[in-house]
């Protein structure tokens, strides 16, 4: 086997994908099926992606925290990748946070673990934080990766913002369907030398699927509104996460200049003093910086990560 470098992180070419882990899906009570790929023994931790990737953005990550002694799950949110997914709703609600943190306290019930840690990356990290504030006695640990509330990110909407992240309110219009399959992978332009080769290739079957795509639009959809409005209802209710959190972002995105420190946005958030990390990469971290990526997951789940912003 021979490797080389690939960004910030190092891409093994011929290398086993997810080693030692079990690929199935899973039945919900919804009538909605989960594609999820679990593997190792231990302590139990979900994995989710964000838009419009797979679970197998985390191939290099998921076997070395299970190589670590950690049990790992990483599902395809439901209408992602190979999950099933209901119609659109007029309220988005078949698509929205909420709904999708109670697919993952279902799923892990079935897999047997009754406490989980969760992370989530991007889009990913809204169905993370949802699921560890309205299921605060089975989440043990959360991570948010390149992300901050819904709510404060659309408070805070000013024209860089609307610049940059504008795909958010096309997404949300009636034509976005349309114009996203015309060429998919031209709307995407996914590179599958960065991403390797198996990665590319779920992640392409998946945004080439019309009703994939009009899922993931729904996730946005529901983000605008349903989800939005939770938010706000927990923000003055001062809801907030109970368990410890880690707040990361990438270098080479745009968290740090939008926001400043998105740490402190989350702090009023948490009832516990925050973690909180940079890593060099891109945006899609798990693929272009895994190493590090693992290395802070791993010490924030065992307790070694130092706490910085306790709550207001």
């Amino acid at each position: 086997m021979h490797s080389r470098r690939v960004g910030c992180g190092i891409w093994h070419a011929g290398c086993v994908f997810f080693p030692g882990f079990t690929l199935a899906t899973v039945p919900l009570s919804t009538a909605v099926t989960l594609r999820v790929r679990y593997g190792g023994a231990g302590p139990a931790v979900v994995l989710l992606h964000g838009h419009p990737r797979t679970h197998t953005t985390w191939y290099s990550v998921a076997p070395a925290l299970a190589e670590s002694g950690f049990s790992v799950v990483c599902p395809d949110l439901r209408g992602y990748g190979q999950s099933s997914g209901p119609e659109p709703d007029p309220d988005h609600r078949n698509y929205c946070d909420r709904v999708m943190a109670t697919d993952m306290v279902e799923l892990m019930s079935y897999l047997g673990h009754e406490k989980f840690a969760i992370v989530g990356h991007d889009r990913g990290s809204y169905v993370a934080y949802r699921t560890a504030l309205d299921h605060r006695d089975r989440v043990t640990q959360l991570a948010v990766l390149d992300s901050v509330p819904i709510v404060e990110a659309l408070q805070r909407a000013d024209a860089r913002f609307a610049e940059r992240w504008w795909h958010w309110f096309f997404f949300s219009s009636d034509h976005a369907e349309r114009v996203i399959n015309a060429d998919p992978l031209a709307w995407y332009r996914p590179d599958r030398q960065r991403m390797g080769a198996e990665n590319y290739d779920d992640m392409c079957a998946a945004v080439t699927n019309p009703r994939t795509v009009r899922a993931m639009l729904e996730d946005y959809r529901a983000g605008l509104h349903i989800d939005r409005e939770a938010d706000e209802v927990d923000r003055v209710a001062r809801r907030r996460i109970a368990c410890r959190t880690l707040v990361a972002w990438s270098s080479g995105d745009d968290m740090a200049e939008l926001y400043g420190d998105p740490a402190q946005i989350w702090k009023p958030w948490c009832e516990l003093p925050t973690a909180q990390a940079v890593i060099e990469s891109g945006h899609h971290m798990a693929e272009e910086n895994p190493a590090q990526l693992v290395d802070v997951l791993r010490r924030f789940l065992v307790g070694n990560e130092p706490s910085r912003g306790g709550p207001t």
